[in-house]
Order: C-alpha cells, then sequence, then structure tokens
C-alpha cells in the first residue's frame, strides 16, 4: 500500500492550495482517509477525515479550519484531496495523509487509528 501526498508549497496568508494524497494498493472508497498534521516542535494532529462510502458521518473537520478547509474524494483517480482556503500563518506544517485499514464506528482522530501514511508534504503560508 502507498500513499503519495503532493501540492504544498509556499503561499502568502489569505492564499490557497490543494493537496493531493493518491493511493495505490487500496481503494479510497472503502477507507477512512485523514489528514495530519505537523508543525515543528508540535505533535501530529487530525486536520480532516472523509469516512469510506456508505458508512455515514461523511467528513470531520478540526475546529481550527471548519469552514475554510474541503476535503474530498475522487474515485476514479483513487485520489483523496484537500483544499485549503485563506490559510493563515499557523497552518504552516508538514501535511500527511492517513489510510485505516480497519473502520471504527466513532471518529477515528488520533494517528494511531491510521495505518498507511504519505510521505508528508510542507506548507508554508507567511503573513
Amino acid at each position: 500500500v502507498q500513499l503519495q501526498a503532493s501540492g504544498g508549497g509556499s503561499v502568502q496568508a489569505g492564499g490557497s492550495l490543494r493537496l493531493s494524497c493518491a493511493a495505490s494498493g487500496r481503494t479510497v472508497s472503502r477507507h477512512t482517509v485523514a489528514w495530519f498534521r505537523q508543525a515543528p516542535g508540535k505533535g501530529r494532529e487530525i486536520v480532516t477525515n472523509i469516512r469510506r462510502s456508505g458508512s455515514g458521518s461523511g467528513t470531520y473537520y478540526a475546529d481550527s479550519v471548519k469552514g475554510r478547509f474541503t476535503i474530498s474524494r475522487d474515485s476514479a483517480k483513487n485520489t483523496v484531496y484537500l483544499q485549503m482556503n485563506s490559510l493563515k500563518f499557523e497552518d504552516t506544517a508538514v501535511y500527511y495523509c492517513g489510510l485505516a485499514e480497519r473502520h471504527l464506528a466513532r471518529l477515528m482522530l488520533g494517528a494511531d487509528d491510521y495505518d498507511y501514511w504519505g510521505q508528508g508534504t510542507q506548507v508554508t503560508v507567511s503573513s
């Protein structure tokens, strides 16, 4: 199983980026996929996740990104996207996508819930 994260870069505050997480070896629509981020000196925190198709409770967003970030899935491309708008300096971090092998009834907000990880993509927002 491989996850290929891409799309990071440097933007000014207020700008936008779209991250991609292309999967091979697993079908993204059959698994919960999440985006986490890790800023320097901090732990990995969940940003958002999208539940597997048909499981209900489709998406979760951290309060810090609600209304600015959108997670989506393209089954034909087996890819999950993270559209990030109105970026802030505090969004600066390395962003990782993760895929969970098991489906759990709870929200799946911890890094330990995810079995496979992309390599990370750097997002830098200048104020």
